[in-house]
Order: C-alpha cells, then sequence, then structure tokens
C-alpha cells in the first residue's frame, strides 16, 4: 500500500482527530492491513484565514510547500491536509510534489451531490468563505451553494476560534442557533467545512445532515493508499 502524508497542525487537535479516525475506519485485522502515515503536526502555519482576508499577514504558502516537500522526500506517495481553509493554495501546493494532494473540498463536494442533494449549506472559516473554494466547487458540480448570513457566519468563527480552537467545548445553543438558521434555507445538506467543526459533530452527535469533510478525506485517502474503509 502507498504511504499517507499528512500536513497537521492546522489545527493541532483536528490532525490528530483526522489520524485516529483513517485508523478506526480502515478495515483491518492486523497492523500490517493498516496504511503507512506521516504525519507532520507542522503549528508553525500562519493562520490562513488571516492572510486570505489580509494580504499583509504572514502567508502560510511557503510554509505549506515546503511541509509538502517534505513529506515527499520522507516518503510520502500520497499528501491529505486536514484544513479545508489551506485549500485555497491547494495549485500551489499540487504543484510543488511529484506526488498527488487529495483535493477534500472537491471530494465532499462530490459526496453531496452522490447523495443527491442540490441545495448545499457551507459551514467554515470566513476565509475560506471569502476565497470562494466551496462555492466553486458546487457550482462546477452542480451544485447551489448555501452561505449563512454575517451574524451566523460570526456565530461560526466563534465556535471554531473560542471553542474548538481555544480547546473549549461548544456553545450547544449556539450551534443550535447556527442549525436552525441554515435548515430555515432549505439546505439538503450542511457541509462542515473547517476540520474544527468535525470535532463538534463528534462531540454534539450531529447526523447525517451534516457532511464532514475530515470524514471524507480520510475514506478517500484509505482508498487511494490501497485500503479497505470499514
Amino acid at each position: 500500500m502507498k504511504t499517507l502524508g499528512i500536513i497537521g497542525g492546522v489545527g493541532p487537535l483536528a490532525t490528530m482527530y483526522y489520524g485516529d479516525m483513517i485508523v478506526r475506519l480502515t478495515e483491518a485485522e492486523k497492523d500490517q492491513d493498516h496504511i503507512n502515515m506521516i504525519i507532520l503536526n507542522d503549528t508553525t502555519i500562519p493562520d490562513r484565514t488571516a492572510f486570505i482576508l489580509d494580504s499583509t499577514q504572514t502567508n502560510p504558502v511557503p510554509v505549506l510547500v515546503k511541509d509538502a516537500q517534505k513529506l515527499e522526500a520522507m516518503g510520502a506517495q500520497v499528501i491529505t491536509i486536514p484544513c479545508n481553509t489551506a485549500h485555497t493554495f491547494f495549485k500551489e501546493i499540487q504543484e510543488s510534489v511529484n506526488v498527488p494532494v487529495i483535493h477534500m473540498i472537491n471530494e465532499t463536494v462530490h459526496r453531496a451531490s452522490a447523495e443527491g442533494a442540490k441545495r448545499v449549506g457551507i459551514l467554515a472559516t470566513t476565509g475560506t468563505i471569502e476565497a470562494g473554494v466551496f462555492q466553486q466547487s458546487c457550482r462546477d458540480a452542480g451544485l447551489t451553494p448555501v452561505l449563512p448570513d454575517e451574524e451566523i457566519q460570526r456565530d461560526v468563527m466563534t465556535v471554531i476560534y473560542d471553542q474548538v480552537k481555544a480547546g473549549r467545548p461548544t456553545d450547544v445553543n449556539l450551534w443550535e442557533k447556527i442549525t436552525k438558521a441554515m435548515e430555515a434555507l432549505h439546505c439538503e445538506r450542511i457541509i462542515l467545512g473547517c476540520t474544527e467543526l468535525s470535532i463538534v459533530k463528534k462531540e454534539l452527535q450531529l447526523d447525517q445532515k451534516f457532511l464532514d469533510t475530515l470524514r471524507v478525506l480520510a475514506e478517500t485517502a484509505i482508498v487511494r493508499c490501497g485500503g479497505k474503509v470499514r
């Protein structure tokens, strides 16, 4: 099987959850049935959203590119980045290495389409929303992207930065407010377009209406590396 390289640290908790998820989702009866992983938990990568919203902030691309090249040099044959916002710079990262980088956003949108969704809600960082990567991917797949209004977007950022990234529990009432707002927009699927929101899905045991980009990435990585999904 192929060796998987993971550009992590964006954020650290989501990275560890992603690694755990890959192991748990792999159909295996012994150690040797699992895929090899190289996890580079690089917490020095500058904040992606900060740079997207203000180009005078530190550019994360050189560090992301360096990490991808480091993983390739260490023997990674497939690379994943468990950070939706970092996929704003997907082209630069992919062009810097000679091994495939899995595009978690496109894979998740394709999953939504395969499940029959037409109107897809997007919950993500403001940087990801501003970059438009989910919106473009949805349109390319013939889906209608549905975005939260400014108030709900602020609430989403509170959950991501002030709660999950800060190591605090998710405010259940705040999450219910976000959910009701998106349901009122008639979303058939709601994409959790930030890996910190994958932690929220686990904590709050969210139903299948919420499509977890981290799980889609994990399942795709297992298959691309030659393993089987449990």
